[in-house]
């Protein structure tokens, strides 16, 4: 049965969406199938699939939790502008993972929970086949995790490049982040010599730009808490040797934060060395010892404040995210962020504002949307006209109510 991939091909999905894309380049069985990145009209993209003569459309869709609701919303505008049995919608990623029932309720006709690498070869192998998606493993039911070394961390065959996955799984754990829940509480690493391979590869297509995800930069290589700053040199280093001197390097910023107890001067030594960017994210998340350890950031503020003087020192520009309006915070909370948000900037410092969002598949996915209080937010516009203060915490505020609101409703 001829069998195509058509995808929402979203700003937010785009990275995952590759990765799969690269999942099926990578099977010789499967390398051959149709894939349509499809970024205005979905539902004339699937049209002219079906036209073409396709058996079945597989649609796939992969979305953060803020996106749910929008994403919900365009799924029923298709369906009401294209409808054929031939057709299916699949939904993957942290918020299919953590709330397949609700996403299936939106209306996908199918949800893949866990990682994807493995599930979309058997989907669409099991649909080649006239079989039943609805068995496939990982189908409602969570895909077991995966060797990163074993899939593509983009698709070369159609030229969607982008940043090489390094670590995936996070051992912190904290009680706000969906990444845990997602890959698990542990760090799986791709191996150096992988990560040469597919750097190799960027270069011989003239690429200029390098990035890198993880859910914390200095953990690459170690299985524990404590960084392995050797394993760290070792990548930045062949990074750099394969590229030369006149690409552009990114590590410790977007995608891909700092934890503050691992901001040291022998750290961003090895940054400065090898990196292009001299900003680097800091999460900071809180200025109440007692939020931060409910949250279980594993530092204090003490560490907060030490990173940022550290990187000031070294060179670079510290970028520190904090969460407003987390579980438990009280007036003297706030305030107590608040004071650090003003001391931190002082130093030189930017504050990277957002507002907590009860994100499915976490401790906290029950707890109330973050509430910013008036004298807060005047306080937070003061220091974003310095300058001082960035970020989307006031829509945020609006996303985490929506949330909220479809949570109840599932």
């Amino acid at each position: 049965m001829s069998v195509s991939l058509v995808l929402d091909y979203r700003k937010t999905g785009k990275v995952a969406l590759n990765v799969l894309v690269g999942s099926l380049e990578a099977d010789p069985e499967l390398a051959d199938t149709p894939v349509v990145f499809e970024t205005r009209d979905l539902a004339r993209a699937i049209e002219a699939r079906l036209a073409a003569g396709d058996e079945r459309v597989l649609v796939a869709w992969s979305f953060y939790s803020p996106d749910f609701p929008r994403q919900a919303e365009a799924l029923a505008r298709i369906r009401q502008e294209i409808d054929d049995p031939r057709i299916l919608h699949v939904a993957g990623g942290v918020h299919a993972t953590a709330e397949p029932r609700a996403t299936q309720a939106a209306g996908f006709d199918l949800v893949a929970t866990g990682e994807g690498e493995e599930t979309i070869r058997a989907l669409v192998r099991a649909l080649r086949r006239g079989e039943d998606p609805g068995q496939v493993k990982g189908i409602a039911t969570r895909a077991e995790p995966v060797r990163l070394d074993d899939f593509p961390p983009f698709a070369p065959r159609h030229n969607r490049l982008g940043p090489i996955e390094i670590t995936r799984g996070c051992i912190y754990a904290c009680r706000f982040c969906q990444t845990p829940s997602m890959n698990k509480a542990r760090f799986r690493h791709r191996s150096l010599e992988n990560v040469r391979h597919w750097v190799e590869l960027l270069a011989r297509r003239g690429f200029r730009d390098y990035r890198f995800i993880s859910p914390t930069s200095f953990s690459y290589g170690t299985s524990s808490t404590e960084p392995d700053l050797g394993a760290i040199e070792s990548l930045l280093a062949m990074v750099r040797g394969i590229v030369g001197p006149e690409a552009r390097v990114f590590y410790g910023t977007f995608p891909s934060e700092i934890r503050p107890e691992h901001v040291t001067r022998e750290a961003l030594a090895i940054l400065r060395r090898f990196v292009t960017n001299r900003s680097i994210i800091i999460g900071g998340q809180s200025g109440s010892e007692r939020i931060l350890e409910e949250s279980r950031r594993g530092h204090g503020v003490l560490e907060i404040e030490r990173a940022v003087r550290i990187a000031k020192e070294e060179g670079f520009e510290p970028h520190v995210d904090f969460i407003l309006g987390l579980p438990g915070e009280t007036a003297d909370d706030a305030r107590a962020t608040l004071a650090l948000m003003e001391r931190l900037a002082t130093l030189g410092a930017r504050v990277h504002g957002h507002t907590f969002m009860p994100l499915p598949g976490t401790p906290w996915r029950d707890e109330a949307p973050g509430v910013v209080p008036l004298e807060t937010r005047r306080r937070l516009d003061a220091l974003a006209a310095r300058g001082s203060l960035y970020g989307q915490w006031k829509t945020q505020s609006r996303v985490a109510a929506d949330l909220a609101r479809l949570r109840g409703a599932h």
